[in-house]
């Protein structure tokens, strides 16, 4: 019975440290990859330029998708944005794909087309460009809002402000007591004779 317990003890061990491995060799090749990118992007000559491109691009795809998410999270009406930084995305991807066997090539072999660089530069600019204006728009409509929200607060402030120090108004119902009182107080008094 014990050794039963045991071999199944040892079982569900090995299964989950089949499972932690697995997904420590997912983030260990995310993690070269880019450290492969960073170190190839420092070649001075095309094959570095193109590395150059695909990080820049990624990383403004990245930064355009976070900010989508975050005004998504937030409420705010984007129409077809969010489908559109997808589709941008994308085009990205594909991009990338390019960026990496021009520059595999242009390492392997001195005879590369540079025309086919100047293309790919024009396209990434354009990728590039798209999401820039997109975060733009975003950061547009994010400080409209935020100004119309400062504006309200600070019309509802100077109208506070300008209540406390305006005088106090009298309330009609101690009025109308002050004059009841004073009227008593008068019939209270005999009359003064003539």
């Amino acid at each position: 019975m014990i050794l039963l317990f045991l071999l199944i003890l040892g079982g569900a061990g090995i299964y989950l440290l089949a499972k932690v491995g697995k997904k420590a060799t997912k983030k260990a090749r995310k993690v070269t990859s880019r450290v492969v990118s960073h170190v190839a992007a420092m070649d001075p000559g095309d094959a570095g330029e193109a590395e150059r491109m695909r990080l820049d691009l990624r990383r403004e795809v990245s930064i355009t998708r976070q900010a989508v998410d975050q005004a998504l999270r937030d409420g705010w009406g984007l129409g077809e944005l969010p489908q559109l930084v997808g589709e941008i995305a994308m085009h990205a991807n594909q991009l990338d794909d390019q960026l990496s066997r021009y520059a595999q090539q242009s390492r392997v072999s001195p005879y590369v087309d540079h025309a086919t660089l100047a293309r790919l530069r024009d396209q990434q600019a354009k990728l590039t460009t798209a999401c820039a204006r997109i975060r733009a728009d975003l950061m547009n409509d994010q400080m409209a809002h935020t100004a119309s929200g400062i504006d309200a607060i600070q019309s509802r402030t100077d109208l506070e402000i300008e209540a406390r120090r305006q005088a106090p108004i009298p309330d009609p119902l101690d009025q109308i007591d002050e004059l009841y009182n004073r009227t008593m107080i008068d019939r209270a008094r005999p009359e003064e004779p003539r």
